[in-house]
């Protein structure tokens, strides 16, 4: 069961850290697609015309496979790294963080742009908290008026989530089930007569 679990940001959060008076301005959002990440990147940075970096680095998909960082103009390592490094401590997905940056007049070096940095990603993903999602495969099923009973009974014993229903002469219904028990649940309904099953995701 656990094979399905994942976890992300609770809700956006946002933070602010003084380091030998560079001001760090973190913000951790939600996002789905790298698309969506980009457009937030450009977002505050738009926002943010003003700050001599505006640095980041985000995780995507349940099995945490898709990410990319980004030092925008600080030494190569010392912003994107150590922002994606706290978003793997934290073990999260689906998230973007965004690390602004004000200079203050003193250089931290090289050590103290990565402390700095990995502080400031620290705790704005402290601010956004973490929950728990679980990974789902969707189905579009579609069969007769007459099989509904046998079919919604075995809904109500799984752990199967309803999205939308049609119910007709021919029925349909767009279903979510845990990924971890869907092979089962596809293997039940392929049981009942004039059920046919459309897995979406």
């Amino acid at each position: 069961m656990s094979t399905d679990l994942y976890y992300t940001i609770r809700e956006a959060g946002q933070s602010k850290f003084v380091e030998k008076m560079s001001r760090f301005l973190s913000f951790a959002l939600p996002v789905t697609t790298a698309e969506e990440a980009r457009a937030l990147v450009k977002k505050y940075q738009n926002e943010y015309h003003d700050a001599r970096h505006v640095c980041w680095a985000y995780m995507l998909g349940a099995d945490r496979n898709e990410w990319q960082l980004n030092d925008n103009g600080e030494p190569s390592g010392t912003a994107g790294k150590p922002i994606l490094g706290q978003i793997n401590s934290f073990g999260l997905t689906n998230v973007l963080v965004i690390v602004v940056r004000y200079f203050g007049g003193i250089k931290l070096g090289t050590p103290g742009l990565i402390a700095a940095y990995r502080e400031a990603a620290r705790l704005v993903l402290e601010a956004a908290g973490k929950k728990e999602m679980r990974k789902m495969t969707r189905l579009n099923l579609t069969f007769p008026y007459v099989n509904m009973d046998s079919v919604m009974r075995l809904i109500k014993g799984g752990d199967i989530e309803i999205l939308e229903r049609n119910f007709d002469n021919v029925c349909t219904l767009l279903v979510e089930s845990p990924e971890s028990g869907a092979e089962v649940f596809i293997g039940k309904l392929g049981k009942i007569e004039g059920v046919d099953i459309d897995k979406i995701i």
